[in-house]
């Protein structure tokens, strides 16, 4: 089996586990998250086999190679270290009290993350039993009725688990930081940033908010050492983090606030929270977790209308097999790297007789031209934290490639993050008030004040609201509010909602919010074709 991705980059485990991280949860916010954790409740927690849905323990192998159907063709997952046996492996083994394992949230079905379709599966399949429902983070509280399916609303409507993290932010020395805002909570519709126990004026006071799993896989791309990886944070200039154990700076694109520098202190943390893991995760286990995510690729295999993505002519920035044997650390918003590789093949395809092959080079020839959308096609980006304080100018005339510049991956190369509006008013996602509106505001929302001492927020002013102060919850900077490290595109097919706050329902969603946000006006073509494109990847 080795033999067919004998060519593929591999990444081995690359880390060894320190002492301390062997030792203890972690430094900085770990400790207070894991006192909230193992005060919530463990339910009885089932995963009966499923459909595409890989349950904790169930010690299937896993293939170098193995694809799963989504509505816009198959997502593939691919192993450059060929079959994995997942029997007693910590990734897919239940470590902790509540019955998940990694792959409980990252699963493959899904690009290594979870959709909402197969979170609602999991729920009339299981009853609302399945592990990923656990109290702590798979309820809007962990307070509420267990069995009810409105204490999952926002898992089962907007695939978001629960992020609770410590107020004042915590340094890396678990010292607290002085942070330059205040934070109310405006609206509490989960009820749990106002809980005496789980909330800002608790004993162990926390705020919560509410995020997408990120992909697990495709690691090489954003935990590199080369070009965007600096000692200093290209947005705002301030020391990057580090890694504790080599002291090189992180690229600081796991998680969407960047709270943690590498692969092994989010999997410490991750199972301190999401798997309620209450001992010491050795060496041994630390290092498998590491070494699977190091060498485990996704993205989509074939396209429903545009055929096979596997194929010796398939674009070489399309599928897995390419994905693979990509370069990492190189900046694609140009013509030499480009984002996405494409083909001449797929924009001029040759005439053919035959009425399938004519669909689907159409397919392709809207696929290549939504490339170009995304590559070419100049708006004016306004009011972006991050984006326009960096000397670019406010507005901008640029692309989306100018944001999503990682090549194979449509993520930032620079170490940093943004707030383009997902969760900031006034363009976050609200919940229309009127009469013809049943449906009440489901995310909490924040009033943010920046401290007289400091300047206001350039673009928000000193006051503002937001769903999910992001960054600011971190670094306790008033202009990190709302600020995210982006999402890789790897696999969106796969994986729907978009956004960290699952705020775009579909692809087309996700486009149209950028053409609200930003006035871009894109033609009924364009919209189309940018769709097919993303669809692709």
């Amino acid at each position: 089996m080795k033999n067919i991705v004998k060519f593929m980059v591999g990444c081995g485990a690359g880390f060894l586990a320190s002492a301390a991280l062997a030792d203890q949860p972690a430094p900085g916010h770990v400790p207070r998250q894991k006192q909230q954790a193992q005060q919530a409740p463990v339910i009885d927690a089932r995963s009966p086999p499923a459909n595409r849905w890989w349950t904790p323990g169930e010690g299937t192998p896993l293939p170098p190679v193995i694809a799963y159907p989504n509505s816009f063709g198959q997502v593939g997952v691919l192993n450059d270290a060929g079959v994995i046996d997942t029997q007693d492996h910590p990734f897919f083994e239940p470590i902790g009290e509540n019955g998940r394992a990694c792959v409980s949230c990252h699963q493959p079905a899904n690009a290594m993350s979870l959709s909402v379709e197969m979170i609602r599966q999991r729920w009339h399949e299981t009853q609302g039993k399945d592990p990923i429902f656990a109290p702590i983070d798979g309820m809007n509280c962990p307070d509420l009725p267990p069995g009810d399916s409105k204490s999952h609303s926002l898992l089962l409507e907007r695939g978001l688990f629960r992020i609770f993290l410590p107020w004042p932010p915590k340094a890396a020395d678990g010292s607290s930081i002085d942070p330059e805002f205040t934070i109310e909570v405006v609206r509490d519709p989960t009820g749990c940033n106002l809980h005496p126990q789980y909330g800002l004026r608790s004993a162990n006071p926390m705020v919560s908010v509410y995020r997408r799993p990120r992909v697990a896989a495709n690691t090489k791309y954003f935990t590199h050492q080369g070009f965007g990886v600096f000692s200093f944070i290209g947005k705002n200039g301030l020391p990057a983090t580090r890694d504790p154990e080599t002291g090189l700076p992180s690229g600081m694109n796991i998680l969407s606030d960047a709270r943690q520098p590498t692969l092994k202190t989010q999997a410490v943390e991750a199972a301190v929270t999401h798997l309620q893991f209450n001992g010491k995760l050795d060496e041994e286990r630390l290092t498998k977790i590491v070494s699977f995510e190091s060498q485990v690729y996704t993205a989509q295999v074939s396209h429903t209308g545009a055929g096979s993505l596997m194929e010796s002519d398939t674009p070489p920035g399309f599928g897995v097999l390419n994905l693979a044997k990509g370069r990492e650390g190189l900046l694609g918003n140009n013509v030499t790297n480009f984002v996405f590789p494409m083909s001449e093949a797929w924009r001029n395809p040759a005439p053919s007789p035959d009425p399938e092959i004519t669909r689907r080079n159409e397919m392709r020839a809207s696929i290549a031209r939504g490339h170009d959308v995304f590559m070419f096609r100049t708006f004016w980006i306004k009011d972006a934290m991050h984006l326009n304080t960096v000397g670019l100018g406010n507005p901008t005339k640029r692309t989306c490639s100018t944001c999503h510049g990682m090549h194979m991956m449509g993520m930032d190369i620079v170490n940093g993050w943004m707030d383009l509006g997902t969760t900031n008013l006034p363009w976050a996602r609200e919940e229309p008030l009127n009469p013809w509106n049943e449906r009440k505001p489901q995310m909490p929302l924040f009033k943010i004040t920046c401290k007289a001492n400091v300047p206001p927020h350039p673009f928000l002013g000193r006051v503002f609201y937001t769903q999910d102060p992001g960054r600011g919850l971190i670094s306790g900077k008033c202009n990190d509010v709302g600020a995210i490290v982006m999402q890789q595109f790897r696999g969106l097919a796969a994986r729907a909602p978009y956004f960290s706050n699952g705020s775009a329902g579909s692809l087309r969603e996700l486009v149209d919010f950028y053409d609200r946000r930003f006035n871009i006006g894109y033609t009924d073509r364009e919209r189309e074709d940018l769709i097919n494109f993303l669809s692709a990847l």
